[in-house]
């Protein structure tokens, strides 16, 4: 199993995101780091040894303006492979950050328009370069109003598979930054029910419930608060084997 760490960036900054209330949201303070520009923070999870980093560009989800080289920037002077959600709704948009450095697009469920968008841009770039992230609050999915299809989150992860995706993120944006811990419930049920790798988000507390995830079977666990609190330490990490 992963530990991917993540950066939230808003108004080109990294930020503490709380349970999905992005106007509420603050400057990251982070004992890993005393900066809040981004490249300066993936520096130093380069230099503590994580291979991959998750960004999520909240100035594109919510205005459409992209980070584009900061992504860059970070593929370069870091080497690590990024797995970025910057709403992407668009071809051109997921072509652009594969152009800038990203490794893996991510398509949520938040700015999906078309359920069918899925399966084109799996198709287009590969499902090594895509992935699904099925962003949850309260129990329920995020989509645009006029999203054409199922909102059921078991049916949508189904279609998902048939149309070539690999791995689905399961983002519960209320848990986001709470420290409440993962629902263990619900990953028990996608797990059994799916076949995809699948990446959890949101809710982590500590290291025991990175064990319990990876005892589940879960592929991969985004990490913020937790690791900028030092909740979840380095070397916790590598005794458990997940570093």
């Amino acid at each position: 199993m992963k530990v991917i760490p993540v950066i939230d960036i808003l108004n080109g900054i990294a930020v503490h995101a709380v349970r999905g209330k992005r106007h509420e949201y603050k400057s990251l303070q982070s004992i890993l780091c005393n900066s809040v520009n981004p490249l300066e923070i993936a520096k130093a999870f380069k230099a503590l040894g994580f291979s991959e980093l998750y960004i999520a560009d909240l100035d594109a989800i919510q205005n459409e303006i992209m980070n584009f080289q900061v992504f860059k920037s970070i593929a370069k002077e870091t080497g690590l492979s990024l797995m970025v959600d910057a709403g992407v709704a668009s071809i051109i948009t997921a072509e652009k950050l594969l152009d800038n450095g990203v490794s893996k697009a991510v398509i949520g469920t938040e700015t999906l328009q078309t359920k069918s968008f899925v399966g084109e841009a799996v198709q287009l770039f590969g499902s090594e370069h895509v992935v699904v992230s099925l962003d949850l609050k309260d129990g329920k999915i995020l989509v645009k109003s006029s999203f054409d299809d199922s909102r059921e989150p078991m049916s949508l992860m189904r279609d998902f598979k048939e149309m070539g995706a690999s791995e689905v993120i399961v983002l519960d944006l209320a848990r986001v930054g709470s420290g409440e811990g993962v629902d263990t419930v619900f990953m028990r049920k996608v797990l059994k029910e799916t076949s995809l790798d699948i990446f959890v988000g949101g809710g982590v507390r500590d290291i025991r419930d990175l064990v319990e995830l990876k005892k589940l079977g879960v592929s991969g666990v985004l990490v913020a608060t937790a690791l900028h609190s030092g909740k979840i330490s380095i070397e916790e990490l590598k005794k458990a084997k997940l570093l």
